[in-house]
């Protein structure tokens, strides 16, 4: 029998990681973190951020390294992007004092490990219409 194997994190793990990395640059550049991994039965929000007058949507993809689906950009299709549209509608009804601030959507595509290589920051151009 040999030594025991290090504990690999889960996918879960690994992902909680990456979304904790990516409040916490967004938090250094002023963002307020409002929800994480808010959720309702249309789908999940990793992220919701505010700055005086403006939102922040933002879909955390956490890879170990760029395949073919682009970093995860690829995970971020038409299926998810509708998904995330109808739970970013719950968040809204939910939370009406913030209705009238203009979101922008940003996809966050976090290398593994985290914090060793820098995160892509792609903004959703159209939001998530």
């Amino acid at each position: 029998m040999g030594p025991p194997r290090p504990c690999r994190p889960s996918t879960q793990e690994r992902g909680q990681g990456a979304e904790a990395w990516a409040a916490l640059l967004l938090q250094r550049h002023g963002w307020t973190v409002l929800a994480r991994n808010w959720s309702c039965r249309w789908g999940e929000l990793d992220l919701v951020l505010a700055k005086p007058r403006r939102l922040l949507l933002v879909e955390v993809k956490a890879r170990r390294r760029s395949g073919r689906d682009g970093a995860g950009v690829a995970a971020f299709g038409v299926i998810k992007r509708r998904r995330l549209a109808r739970a970013w509608a719950c968040w809204q009804a939910a939370h009406p004092h913030l209705g009238d601030r203009p979101v922008e959507v940003v996809l966050a595509l976090v290398p593994l490990p985290v914090g060793l290589a820098a995160v892509r920051w792609l903004r959703i151009e159209g939001g998530l219409g």
